[in-house]
């Protein structure tokens, strides 16, 4: 059934606390990855042990997150059939706290019907304040509504993803998933249960439950940042990614980097054991020093 784009279109905007604690920084540091191989090493434990905890600048996406809005029927969608097809962080603050609280205001943005048998695209923003009022952070994404296609809206305009460089990566970079994976990341706040409840990712067309693509993202931001920021956080500035197949929990990753120009460089994102894209048009931009 097409979804009912003015009632979509019109809904308030979502507003959400978040009471930020260094546990939080923490468990979402466990749920990309942190730790699982190396434990005690140094440049594990600064994410995940309290003494000189830092935060890892793609937990804007977790900070005053609104939850699986999509499932309230108040917005008619067919949340089961929904993935994440676009995300996007702004750092305004850096580096981000380890603690504090947290308002977002999640906006919707646009909505793209590109077919009934096709589907939807939407487009949400949040923006992240400090208690204070700063403007800490932005997250864009978009969400590939795979059966509300066919409302009659408007299918061009969409915004275009960074282009990847038609030459050799410069770097290739290497790191694993976990089979336990997604359930260690849903406890930063997204409980979609196509990542957790074998039964729903078959009625989601998967053989089992995927790893979220934030944790994809998350995982792959933190090999960035240790390979072109030198492993200091506060130096991401920005990171796009548009996700072009699930990763399952347990597969490994393998990341193709271009340097573009100071500070920018793109990147896509390959799972080797199915020879197959995951992240594409991949974008950051990062202080050199």
């Amino acid at each position: 059934m097409p979804l009912d784009y003015n009632k979509v279109m019109s809904a308030p905007a979502i507003e959400t606390t978040h009471e930020l604690t260094p546990r939080d920084t923490i468990l979402y540091a466990l749920g990309v990855g942190v730790g699982a191989e190396n434990p005690t090493a140094p440049e594990e434990l600064k994410y995940a042990y309290e003494p000189e905890l830092q935060a890892l600048p793609t937990m804007a996406v977790v900070l005053a997150y609104p939850g699986f809005w999509a499932k309230d029927p108040k917005y008619g969608l067919t949340w089961w059939k929904l993935l994440h097809g676009e995300q996007s962080i702004e750092i305004h603050r850096a580096p981000l706290p380890v603690q504090g609280r947290f308002r977002g205001v999640t906006t919707f943005d646009e909505i793209y019907d590109k077919g009934a048998d096709k589907g939807a695209v939407l487009y949400t923003s949040r923006r992240i304040y400090a208690q204070s009022g700063e403007h800490v952070a932005t997250t864009r994404q978009s969400s590939f509504l795979r059966a509300d296609g066919g409302f009659g809206g408007k299918s061009a305009g969409a915004p275009k993803p960074h282009p990847l460089p038609e030459r050799k990566p410069d770097l290739l970079l290497r790191t694993n998933t976990y089979v336990n994976q997604a359930l260690i990341y849903r406890l930063s706040g997204d409980y979609n249960p196509i990542h957790a409840d074998p039964r729903v990712a078959r009625d989601g067309g998967f053989e089992r439950p995927i790893l979220h693509g934030l944790a994809t993202y998350g995982v792959v931001g933190r090999v960035l940042v240790k390979a072109l920021c030198a492993d200091m956080p506060e130096r991401l500035r920005r990171m796009d990614v548009r996700f072009s197949s699930p990763v399952y929990p347990g597969e490994s990753l393998e990341i193709e980097a271009w340097r573009e120009a100071a500070g920018r460089a793109a990147f896509r994102v390959r799972v080797p054991e199915r020879d197959i894209v995951v992240l594409q048009n991949g974008y950051l931009e990062f202080s050199e020093a």
